[in-house]
């Protein structure tokens, strides 16, 4: 197994850039049904890449309250997918961002 190296992608204004988190879900039985296998797609990840901020009606920056290497939680239909080699990667906006995960 090969480690995936991190995408070459800079988000724009105020939008992140994530690796999903896969939740796998163990049934009664002990029964492993990996992420893949389900139809739901997973509304947790890690900040990879965070972009400048949107700018305000005087035009200067808003940073963004996300940083790199957070766990997020988004909103389900939020993310736009995009593939980089055969990893698949979300951008959303970080009004789509519900929460961080602390540790």
């Amino acid at each position: 197994m090969t480690k995936k190296s991190e995408p070459n992608i800079q988000p724009l204004n105020d939008r992140v850039l994530v690796d999903p988190i896969s939740q796998e879900t163990e049934t009664e039985s002990g029964i492993i049904i990996p992420d893949t296998a389900k139809e739901e797609r997973p509304q947790r990840g890690i900040v990879i890449a965070v972009g400048p901020g949107r700018r305000n009606k005087d035009g200067e920056r808003i940073p963004l309250e996300i940083e790199v290497g957070q766990e997020i939680i988004f909103r389900k239909y939020s993310p736009d997918e995009i593939e980089v080699g055969e990893h698949k990667y979300y951008i959303l906006s970080e009004n789509d961002i519900l929460a961080v995960v602390n540790k």
